[in-house]
């Protein structure tokens, strides 16, 4: 796919989708559950509706990646969940029922969530060896994020909650256009390469496991964090520069993370990073109340989210040959954040009340980090560390 005529063109639009998903996912993730609670819903309610944000990741990834591997018409899928997902999300506008509200993010995530695993094929493919790279290409959607996480909390202040569907509506609207120009070209998966079947081994299954509970655990602060600290005495423009600060943080780690990976391989990061997230939200449910424990906590989202989605991605990358890649990063995204993140997000709804106990979704949370750290150590200790060092070595 790189050889096809110019892949630096490519990484500029590729980057600029992901500039504007995860400018969607920083719109929506903190502020939805805000959201909600101004159109007064409880906050069980509003745990069952980000969940469905969350669950429709678990089915289209999966429908999309099989479509993909069979036809290698990555770019095209990509173009048509962007359209269909900027289409639908018009229904998002009408102030209606918590049926209705369920129903339309239902249809627009399933098309919007389907986007990412194509994108990130498209992304490595088009990289080749230099997938040192990936860390820059991917660092643009964590822009995304951090810029409208900042801006969105400035204009809920000013405009109140009710400007969030129109700033949605612009990025869905950019993500489109951002979509358009990527090459039409068909990926040729000769019929040679594997066996046409999609293994799992032990070390992939447990990778699995791990990236579903780390995603639970990420339940009470994907989908609460910034009521939780309104319900502490900050405000949402407050709650926003501390979700600013763990997103700079977060591309940081994404520079840095090939070198790390090169050196001492995914395993043994994956296991300082898990160590690092159930300190966060033990952070975060005992000392939300200090302003500087709480900007700890958000600084160590370079753990989190960036060590670990480096490490993930290439993990998925290496393990599954050319005719299974759409299909392993469509699994590694539906369990980990679609099945992960649905049951955290649904939980922490469930135990939050009145947010009396809150305090208990963090500490719930910081116990399935500690899990997921348990099933990282039941891969076997072989790695991807010397391909991953031959690659920064080629870039």
């Amino acid at each position: 796919m790189n050889q096809a005529g110019q892949p630096s063109r490519q990484l500029v639009w590729i980057s600029s989708c992901y500039f504007f998903f995860f400018a969607i996912l920083g719109v929506m993730v903190p502020y939805l559950g805000v959201f909600f609670e101004h159109r007064g819903f409880n906050p069980q309610e509003i745990g069952f509706l980000l969940a469905i944000l969350m669950a429709t990741r678990i089915i289209a990834p999966n429908i999309w990646a099989m479509v993909a591997d069979k036809t290698g018409m990555r770019s095209q899928l990509v173009k048509w969940g962007a359209a269909a997902a900027s289409v639908t999300y018009l229904s998002f506008f009408y102030n209606g029922s918590f049926t209705y509200l369920a129903v339309s993010l239902t249809i627009y995530t399933f098309f919007w969530n389907a986007i990412l695993a194509q994108l990130e094929v498209i992304t490595l493919e088009t990289l080749g060896e230099n997938t040192a790279r990936y860390g820059a290409i991917r660092s643009f959607g964590s822009l995304g994020y951090l810029i409208f996480v900042v801006g969105m909390g400035f204009a809920i202040n000013i405009w109140g909650t009710e400007v969030l569907p129109y700033v949605g509506m612009l990025l869905f609207i950019g993500l489109l256009l951002s979509a358009m120009p990527l090459p039409s070209d068909r990926v040729v998966v000769s019929k040679k390469i594997g066996d046409g079947k999609l293994n799992i081994d032990k070390g992939i299954f447990w990778f699995l496991v791990s990236a579903m509970l780390l995603q639970m655990s990420a339940g009470p602060f994907y989908g609460f964090f910034v009521l939780y600290l309104k319900q502490s005495g900050y405000s949402e423009a407050i709650a926003g520069v501390y979700v600013a600060a763990g997103v700079l943080a977060e591309i940081l780690m994404f520079m840095i993370a090939p070198k790390l990976l090169g050196r001492f391989g995914v395993r043994p990061l994956l296991l300082v990073s898990l160590t690092m997230t159930a300190l966060r939200w033990l952070i975060m449910g005992l000392w939300v109340d200090n302003p500087f424990a709480l900007g700890i906590s958000q600084l160590l989202h370079a753990f989190t989210f960036g060590l670990v989605h480096a490490a993930s991605i290439q993990f998925v990358h290496q393990r599954f040959d050319i005719r299974h890649r759409s299909k392993g990063q469509a699994l590694y995204a539906s369990l980990s954040f679609g099945v992960g993140g649905a049951l955290g997000t649904w939980l922490c709804g469930v135990i939050w009340g009145d947010g009396s106990t809150a305090w208990l979704a963090w500490i719930g949370a910081a116990c399935c980090a500690l899990l997921s750290m348990l099933a990282i150590l039941l891969i076997p200790k072989v790695d991807n560390r010397d391909n991953i060092a031959h690659t920064n070595a080629t870039a």
